[in-house]
């Protein structure tokens, strides 16, 4: 899940007005071997043979189907089969666990075209291409709104919107004119992952942003592609309150952090499981990174840590917004209520280490489960957590801009 609603500069190269995507062409290859594992069996069966995938496995079987990362032109709307919904989620965000009601009442999952970056999902649907939801951060409302994108959601028809948490309900854009416009699912935070046997003993006693501006981890760290949170975590690193809407003088002050950044990082990445790779192999030592990346190396025992650094976390929060020209409504909800469901949401915290939105969903899970993963307290936690809100247009252009500049070395 992407963090912040900026745009970002990719590392490939771009051509004319192509975007990078997952080819409908493939995503419908995929859709296809993953009917063959849905359709004709138990809701158990279908559970036991896609639930062992990690995301990485899931990938390399999205990989084995044709599903690849390719530029191609727009186009309105994307090809789907007839009765289908199709919406753009996130991977590992379209397994059977997170939507039981949903394929015990249809039987058959939604189509996907998933998201690499809020931005470019944006910039697709902006340009015409038209799906039933989409599953954006938070920081994505106001855009999606002032675009016209977007229709208004009912909560009659969401059997669990009661038990969503009013502070979610009420994130910043999701209500327009006093009309709500989203549905909250799931929150995480952005720290730092790190290898626990391989960085200095200062930053085990004491968590800090600088380990990733520090000389001694050249090459061996990575970021995540995006502007606002790299020059806003820059403005957190120099003292900043504003990190969002840092003037010109300040943005000037962090220029010289954004280029130590740049120098001494490895790669900027898109693909969590290029990320995750790399720290579990050893070449990298730490990197941005959100809670979901601790909890699957975790679970695969590589030595990992995950800060809470002295100079503030920032967190996203996700939902569901329904496309202006939705195609079937009644399924759309279906599937917006089973995602955001309790067994939808203890499946969520207990595979990623994400906050669900439903309050019940913590009830499913042990005491000991919730200690280990930072939720003892799931209102207090969520009392506590600083979403990051949607940056205003001339403060985003001002960040781009800026990041741009040093990466391109200007």
């Amino acid at each position: 899940m992407a963090a912040t609603a900026s745009s970002h500069v990719t590392n490939r190269s771009r051509e004319d007005d192509h975007l990078f995507s997952l080819s409908t062409m493939s995503a419908a290859g995929l859709m296809m071997s993953t009917s063959s594992v849905v359709h004709g069996a138990s809701r158990e069966e279908r559970t036991m043979r896609i639930s062992d995938m990690n995301r990485r496995e899931l990938m390399q079987a999205m990989a084995a189907v044709g599903v690849s990362i390719v530029s191609y032109p727009m186009m309105n709307r994307p090809a789907r089969a007839d009765g289908n919904i199709m919406g753009a989620t996130w991977a590992g965000y379209d397994l059977p666990e997170l939507m039981g009601p949903y394929l015990d009442k249809y039987e058959q999952m939604p189509e996907y075209n998933y998201i690499a970056t809020d931005d470019e999902m944006f910039l697709k649907i902006n340009n015409g291409f038209d799906l039933d939801f989409i599953h954006p951060g938070s920081y994505m409302l106001h855009r999606y709104y002032n675009a016209g994108l977007i229709q208004p959601v009912d909560p009659s028809r969401i059997s669990n919107w009661e038990n969503l948490a009013p502070r979610m309900r009420n994130l910043d854009g999701a209500v327009q004119d006093g009309v709500q416009y989203f549905c909250p699912a799931e929150y995480g935070n952005t720290s730092i992952i790190y290898r626990t046997d391989m960085i200095d003993e200062e930053y085990l006693e004491e968590n800090s942003w600088t380990i990733l501006y520090d000389d001694r981890y050249a090459n061996r760290m990575a970021w995540y592609d995006d502007s606002g949170i790299t020059v806003a975590i820059a403005g957190l690193v120099k003292g900043y309150d504003n990190i969002w809407q840092m003037d010109s003088e300040q943005l000037r002050s962090v220029e010289d952090l954004l280029v130590r950044q740049r120098d001494l990082t490895r790669f900027y990445w898109t693909d969590v499981t290029e990320l995750e790779q790399a720290v579990a192999n050893g070449e990298i030592v730490a990197g941005y990174a959100w809670n979901q990346s601790y909890v699957t190396l975790k679970s695969q025992g590589v030595p990992v840590g995950y800060m809470v650094p002295k100079e503030g976390s920032i967190a996203w929060g996700s939902g569901f917004i329904i496309h202006k020209d939705a195609s079937d409504l009644d399924k759309v909800y279906d599937y917006i209520d089973a995602w955001v469901s309790p067994e939808s949401g203890a499946w969520l915290i207990d595979n990623y280490g994400y906050g669900s939105a439903n309050l019940k969903a913590y009830d499913l899970l042990s005491q000991d489960r919730l200690d280990e993963l930072g939720f003892s307290d799931p209102a207090a936690a969520l009392a506590n957590t600083y979403f990051n809100p949607a940056m205003l247009p001339e403060y985003e252009q001002a960040y781009e801009a800026l990041y741009q500049d040093v990466r391109a070395g200007l």
